[in-house]
């Protein structure tokens, strides 16, 4: 059973790999995607750097995610801020920062298999009568995330809506 379990997962990555673009920093921004404040010392000796991949890294997100946008919302900032809290709480993800007044919220999801870290900042803008959420995962090490920072966005943005209700 564990030989098939070897076998198994790695024969799954890299049928995934095939499926995904080989990147591993992905936006709902592309042209000013959410900085990393209180995660970057944290990302240090991490062989991906703290900086955004680049034109090259949205063009291809850009094809292979092309739902990954800016969300909109009609509640306050501290509202979206304490539900995207509690949304990072439910997801059993690490908080490692919230700047409620500049609408920053950071943590770290581990990954189950390898324990790999993978960095999340969300970014929370007002923008007259609605708040712009941008959300940011980038992995700390690999070329191409297997699709994983892709799925970490959709997962909060579902677990972000389940807690507002909508």
């Amino acid at each position: 059973m564990l030989a098939i379990t070897a076998i198994a997962i790695p024969l799954s990555m890299m049928n995934s790999a095939k499926n995904v673009p080989p990147i591993h920093d992905i936006s709902t921004d592309l042209v000013n995607p959410p900085e990393f404040v209180a995660i970057a010392p944290l990302r240090a000796d991490a062989p991906n750097p703290v900086e955004y991949a680049g034109v090259e890294t949205a063009t291809q997100q850009r094809a292979a995610y092309p739902e990954l946008q800016t969300l909109r919302y009609s509640q306050s900032k501290s509202e979206l801020v304490e539900a995207t809290k509690q949304a990072i709480d439910n997801l059993g993800w690490e908080l490692v920062n919230i700047d409620a007044d500049k609408g920053i919220i950071e943590a770290t999801d581990t990954t189950a298999w390898f324990g790999f870290k993978d960095d999340v900042v969300v970014h929370i803008t007002d923008n007259s009568s609605e708040r712009l959420v941008d959300i940011r995962s980038k992995s700390r090490v690999g070329g191409s995330d297997l699709g994983k920072n892709a799925a970490r966005i959709h997962t909060l943005v579902e677990e972000l809506d389940r807690v507002l209700g909508e």
